[in-house]
This record gives structure tokens, C-alpha cells and sequence, in this order.
């Protein structure tokens, strides 16, 4: 008999003593049980030191080891004498002073029936009483701090909600008040209450006026609680007691794609890649991918060009040397960040000529499509196994919606009584499959989430709590299949021009596309219609 050790390898087990909490029953090579293994696991980050019970030296937590935290188990089961002592065990391990041996497979026992519902329920007990209403304390004139203080650690605070009531602190009546407001309009859980209510105790408990909360401190404080970070920061932003230290969003991306490039090069690029983010006053702000995919180019072309320390430096010959070493689509989006970037350095007189001037690239021609095979389209539908997923692959498959115009649908874009969907903005009838697919999924919803006020049709257990939609790595991912949402979308698109006979002016009416858009369309299927077997042009 074995298992596996922390590091992947095999360890065998045997029948003896633990070594951590003395049970006897299987041990590992290491000497200890299977419970005090897991307790030893790095990832537990449990100390080794002297219990301040037993005085043994092992692994701890909070000052006491594994065999101490058991017995004081027991002993609450002993001696308690309400339903507040028979949950905490801190209390009990003060007064440890024996130690009762058990056979480790003893320690897994289930836990005792629930005696009373829950308290979160239309038929459980009441929930505990809201926060009184509460506004922001009355300002007083105070010295400012003459040194800016330095990071805090809110984990250590002593104040806990478990085991004592809330402060009579003012600020921290109105963070309370304040969260209560913002989970009855969004329809929080009562657990998203909870872990709310005990950050705030901690983050408030101490809180003078005109101290800030800097953002960067919360990270370990919301983690403990396992509540997002941005319905922290939005109640503190609400108080204005924030002071987001966080960086700039693809900040750290844009540092470390120009960190192996010269002094010059860097800094220019950066500058250019945060007007492309930020915008300016002649420029609009661009998409996070679209600065990805810019800045990428950029710097593999300085990469490229060893011999030119600048911007200044770099010719047509360079350009085009460099435009060389790619193909297809590629090539277009480097020549277009290309011309992008030197553009900018001509307006900011970096350089004195545009090395980009008048380069063309050819464009590359549209794929023809072919349609997905059965079995393909089978593989997709098996993969969805979720109300969402199969909701997903509805409404590609049939409606032709993009995954973003999937996460954009809001509940007023359904109307069930006269069998309508808006996507995009085009209104199209509901068929009886994807009738069914919302149902079900609307059903699923109003149980999951009863209480969300949420006005997209997909919530996420982290979009529930707010307004904004789901992210795009929550919808259904059928990478691996040849029939992915995109994929599907494409086909049922090019289904319907093959049934309308390559009418660009039907494909406009039904999916409401562009003129160019629908011409391409046609031209697709008309080419199908002509040679079924027609390649995709490489």
C-alpha cells in the first residue's frame, strides 16, 4: 500500500504509531497519518516550534500542535454548554493538561446532525439583525501625519465577529451600513455578507481619520475571506478612504515585453503603448488586445534590429527586412502597428522621417469556409453538459451570436411571450431549441441565484454580486473540438448562405450585417456553390 508524496513521488504505507499526533493505524514513510501529513504539506505553511500546550517540538498552528487542536475537540464535546461554546475550540486549549491516545482512523468521524435549519432560507432561521443606518462621521480638523506610513498588515487585528460584537467605531458603522445597502441591491448570499462584514471589522476597527487604506494592503486580507478584491475597494472608493496604489492596468505586461531592450527603445515604447491605453487628446483610447498585439510587434522589431539603439535610427530597408520574416495575417497587424508607432514618433518629433511612408502590404484574402461536418457538430453538442453550455451552443449555433455578444445579452433582450431575442441589436423569432435552452437555464439561475441583481442573462457566482457580465473565460470553452462557439457561429452563418442561394441582401436582413460583410458571405457560399471542394487559400 502507498500514496503520493508532496514532490510526486511514491511513498509506501505501513501500520504504526504517527510520530505528529501518536494515533496508531497507517503511516507514511515520514512515520505520521494521513491527517498529519496534510498538515505538514507546504502549502499549509504551519511553523515548526514548541506547543505551547504539550510542549513538544513540531509543526503548529497558531502555537499549538495537531495532537493539542484534537484533544481540545474532545473536550469540547465535553464540557460544552451552548451552541457558541460547542463551536470554538481556541478556548479549550488553555486548559489542556492530558493527552487520549485514538486510532487515527477514529479521527474521521462525520459531523453531528443539524439540529436547526440554516440561517439564510425562506424557511431557516432569521438572519441576524441589518447594521443601523449610518452616514459619514463629522470631519474634524486634524494634524496630517508628517512621514506617510508604511504598509500595514490587517490580518493581526483582534477583533472578530465569531466571538464579539462590532466596535462602536463611526467609520466602521458606516462601511457596515454601507455593505448591508450594497448586498440587499445586488442580492448578496448571506455568506458574501459575512466575509464582507469581518474584512471591513478589521480594515475599520483602528481607522482614524485622515488615514487612507492603500489597496495593496488588502490582497491577503480578502484572500483570507475569499471575497473580491473590487467590491472591497468600491466600498472603501464609496467612503473615499482609498488610495489605490495598484498599477495600471497591463502595466506589468507592457514592463516586462520591453525589459531586454535598450534605454531609448524603452522608454519610447512605453510611452506609446500607455497613450495607446490611456488615449490622448487626439487619440481615442485602444482595446487591452489591440495594445497587446501593438506593443508585441514593436518590440520583437526592436528585437530584430540589434544595430539601432533608437527610433531615429531605423530605415525603410529595416522596416521591410523585418516585415519579411512574417506571412499573412501577421504581417498586416505588424505593418499596421508599425506605421502606427513611427506615426506617433513623427508627431512627436522623435524621428524625421517616416520610415513606413508608403510601404504596402498585400492584403490577404478572405478564407473560404466549409461547413462542419456532423460529427463535429455532435462532438460540440456532447461536450455541453451545463444549462450555460448548452445555452452557449444554442445560441451560436442557431442564432449565429459571437461569445461577446453572448456575455453582453440582458434579461430585456428576451421577450418569452412573443418568442423574441435581440442580439446585437437585431430582433430574431425564438425557435422551440432554443426556447427550451433558455428556460432551462433561466431556471437554473433563479435557483442558483435567486437573489442577484444581475441584468445580464449569464451570471457567474462572482457576477452575481455585481452588474458587470460574466468574463469571457467563463463562457463554455471547447478548445480541442474543430466545433468551437466561433466556430459554430461561422457555420450557421455560412448555412444560410448556401440555403438563400449567396443573397447578400437576405444575410443583411438575418444576421443585420454590414454590406461588406454580407458580400463576403455571399462570396463565400457562392464559391461553394461552384466548387464544394475548394481550398482555403493559404
Amino acid at each position: 500500500m502507498g500514496a503520493r508524496d508532496h514532490d510526486g513521488t511514491w511513498t509506501p504505507r505501513t501500520v504504526t504509531s504517527c510520530a505528529g499526533c501518536l494515533a496508531w493505524g497507517l503511516t507514511y514513510a515520514q512515520g505520521v497519518c494521513l491527517a498529519c501529513y496534510n498538515f505538514a504539506a507546504p502549502s499549509r505553511h504551519h511553523p515548526i516550534g514548541v506547543c505551547a500546550a504539550c510542549d513538544r517540538v513540531t509543526r503548529l498552528k497558531k502555537s499549538y500542535c495537531r495532537l493539542c487542536w484534537c484533544q481540545a475537540r474532545d473536550e469540547r464535546e465535553r464540557l460544552a454548554v451552548d451552541a457558541r461554546s460547542a463551536v470554538l475550540l481556541a478556548p479549550y486549549l488553555d486548559g489542556i493538561r492530558w493527552q487520549q491516545l485514538f486510532l487515527s482512523i477514529s479521527d474521521r468521524r462525520l459531523p453531528p446532525p443539524r439540529t436547526a435549519p440554516r440561517r439564510y432560507g425562506t424557511k431557516g432561521r432569521p438572519l441576524k439583525q441589518a447594521p443601523p443606518p449610518a452616514s459619514r462621521p463629522v470631519s474634524t480638523w486634524l494634524q496630517p501625519a508628517l512621514v506617510p506610513p508604511g504598509p500595514r498588515d490587517y490580518l493581526n487585528a483582534a477583533v472578530d465577529l465569531r466571538t464579539a460584537p462590532p466596535p462602536d467605531k463611526p467609520w466602521l458603522a458606516w462601511a457596515l451600513h454601507l455593505a448591508h445597502t450594497n448586498a440587499e441591491t445586488r442580492g448578496w448570499r448571506p455568506t458574501a455578507q459575512r466575509a464582507m462584514q469581518r474584512v471591513l471589522v478589521r480594515l475599520f476597527s483602528d481607522h482614524r481619520e485622515p488615514d487612507r487604506i492603500r489597496a495593496s494592503d488588502l490582497g491577503a486580507l480578502t484572500a483570507q475571506y475569499f471575497i473580491n478584491l473590487d467590491r472591497v475597494v468600491e466600498i472603501l472608493a464609496a467612503m473615499d478612504v482609498l488610495d489605490d496604489d495598484r498599477p495600471a492596468a497591463l502595466e506589468n505586461l507592457m514592463a516586462v515585453k520591453v525589459a531586454d531592450l535598450p534605454d531609448a527603445w524603452r522608454h519610447n515604447l512605453l510611452t506609446w503603448a500607455r497613450l495607446l491605453r490611456d488615449g490622448g487628446p487626439r487619440s481615442r483610447p485602444r482595446d487591452e488586445q489591440t495594445v497587446r498585439a501593438y506593443l508585441g510587434v514593436a518590440a520583437d522589431a526592436a528585437a530584430n534590429w540589434p544595430q539601432r539603439g533608437h527610433l531615429l535610427e531605423v530605415t525603410r530597408d529595416d522596416v521591410l527586412a523585418y516585415l519579411c520574416t512574417l506571412q499573412g495575417t501577421r504581417r498586416e497587424i505588424a505593418a499596421t502597428a508599425l506605421r502606427a508607432l513611427f506615426r506617433w514618433a513623427k508627431r512627436h518629433k522623435l524621428i524625421f522621417r517616416n520610415p513606413t511612408h508608403a510601404i504596402s502590404i498585400p492584403k490577404v484574402p478572405d478564407p473560404i469556409w466549409q461547413p462542419l461536418r456532423p460529427d463535429e457538430i455532435t462532438a460540440s453538442v456532447t461536450a455541453a453538459t451545463t444549462p450555460q453550455a448548452r445555452l452557449c451552443v444554442t445560441l451560436a449555433a442557431v442564432h449565429a451570436a459571437r461569445p461577446g455578444q453572448i456575455r453582453a445579452l440582458h434579461l430585456d433582450d428576451l421577450d418569452l411571450a412573443k418568442r423574441r431575442i435581440t442580439i446585437a441589436g437585431n430582433s430574431r423569432p425564438l425557435d422551440d431549441l432554443t426556447t427550451h435552452a433558455l428556460l432551462d437555464w433561466l431556471a437554473y439561475r433563479r435557483e442558483r441565484w435567486p437573489g442577484t441583481a444581475n441584468p445580464h442573462l449569464l451570471v457567474s457566482t462572482t457576477s452575481a454580486l455585481g452588474h458587470a457580465p460574466v468574463s469571457a473565460t467563463w463562457i463554455l470553452n471547447l478548445r480541442g473540438l474543430p466545433g468551437t462557439l466561433e466556430r459554430l457561429r461561422i457555420d450557421r452563418q455560412l448555412e444560410e448562405a448556401i440555403t438563400a442561394g449567396a443573397d447578400p441582401l437576405h444575410l443583411a436582413a438575418v444576421f443585420g450585417f454590414s454590406e461588406g460583410t454580407a458580400i463576403r458571405w455571399a462570396t463565400n457560399a457562392r464559391q461553394l456553390l461552384t466548387n464544394p471542394l475548394a481550398d482555403t487559400p493559404k
